[in-house]
């Protein structure tokens, strides 16, 4: 496996611009983990292991564990209305969303920048300055004025701002800032001190920029500009923290070892909580379904008594990650990029390898 992710990694650098670190654990041990690129391309900075990347969206399962958190300290209740918790008066966020709904997908609110009917996220910008939104309540006015997509529990659609309501919920149940929450109950529990809330406009050591890329008319590409106006300077509820492969894995490891959370919460965390769901046909692996969870997304493969693939991915002008863990054989994939790459294709591939390397007859 080693050598078919060093081939793999050399391929992507070479022919398809990745810059970053790609890990593979297996059972505790470090089978793979490297870095390629630069943190810094004007200076020649290369990234290394401990390089702290922008992970954009995977930034949603530490929110998912802080409310769980709260659940279980009796401070929320998956059934608790966000309204009744966050003052929404004047928006046309609907009564009957519950924390539950924005956990998993299901709520129908829209979000700032709707991904999924094409919408650029870094549009959002052109007009408005993105360093006037550091806080939750900022992110308000894109998107809770807006009418929602259909009704809660009815359907699942991807929203980025429902993890900023209940970034919101976290706030008020807390009594702390969300971002103090996360470094003292999350991050310090789990022994993640190469991760933080950092600003685009701070000073922060071994922090990898995000680059862009240029593309001319025919887009072929000409090289790449900085990201540090395509979204918040600071991390949100939503996306944005930075973090190592090296901390990702000690999430998990926190989790299961219900450091952060009890028994009951870390297995609700590590589950699918949704009852739609979607073939996934792309990774030519039989059987294959999708559904979602709280915070984490799951690959199931029919009959079997355990999801075949627990991951979350984050994706934005300058940044690709993912994260990946193979329950069955106790494997973790990691992958962050801070430059336009597709990993997408790469991470598929090595995910196939997976399969028939682990689960093949």
């Amino acid at each position: 496996m080693k050598d078919y992710l060093e081939k793999i990694c050399e391929e992507y650098v070479q022919n398809h611009n990745f810059s970053g670190v790609c890990m593979l654990k297996r059972k505790g041990i470090t089978i793979f983990n490297e870095a390629y690129g630069y943190a810094s391309r004007p200076f020649w900075i290369p990234n290394n292991t401990e390089t702290r990347f922008d992970v954009a969206s995977i930034t949603k399962i530490f929110t998912a564990a802080a409310v769980l958190q709260l659940v279980e300290e009796g401070k929320l209740k998956l059934e608790d209305r966000i309204v009744n918790i966050v003052d929404l008066s004047g928006t046309k966020i609907p009564e009957d969303v519950t924390i539950e709904h924005l956990l998993n997908h299901t709520s129908g609110i829209a979000d700032d920048a709707d991904e999924e009917a094409g919408e650029d996220y870094s549009a959002l910008f052109v007009d408005s300055p993105n360093y006037a939104i550091r806080e939750c309540r900022d992110f308000l006015k894109n998107f809770a004025y807006k009418e929602p997509n259909f009704r809660a529990g009815t359907n699942v659609r991807y929203c980025n701002c429902s993890f900023v309501l209940l970034g919101m919920a976290v706030e008020k149940a807390s009594g702390l800032n969300y971002r103090e929450y996360f470094t003292r109950h999350i991050f310090e529990r789990a022994g993640m001190d190469r991760t933080g809330f950092f600003s685009m406009d701070g000073i922060n050591e071994n922090t990898a920029e995000g680059y862009k890329s240029i593309l001319d008319e025919e887009g072929r590409f000409k090289g790449y500009k900085k990201n540090i106006y395509c979204y918040p300077p600071v991390g949100t509820p939503d996306g944005g923290v930075y973090t190592t492969a090296g901390d990702l894995n000690l999430f998990l490891d926190a989790v299961r070892k219900h450091i952060i959370l009890n028994e009951k919460y870390a297995e609700m965390l590590l589950s699918p909580h949704c009852e739609f769901s979607n073939t996934v046909e792309w990774l030519s692996i039989p059987g294959l379904y999708k559904k979602n969870g709280y915070g984490f997304e799951f690959y199931l493969l029919e009959e079997e008594d355990m999801p075949f693939c627990i991951y979350k991915d984050g994706s934005n002008d300058g940044v690709a990650a993912k994260f990946l863990y193979y329950p069955k054989e106790d494997i973790t994939l990691t992958v962050l990029s801070n430059q336009d790459s597709n990993i997408w294709s790469m991470i598929r591939k090595i995910q196939v390898e997976i399969y028939k390397r682990y689960y093949q007859p």
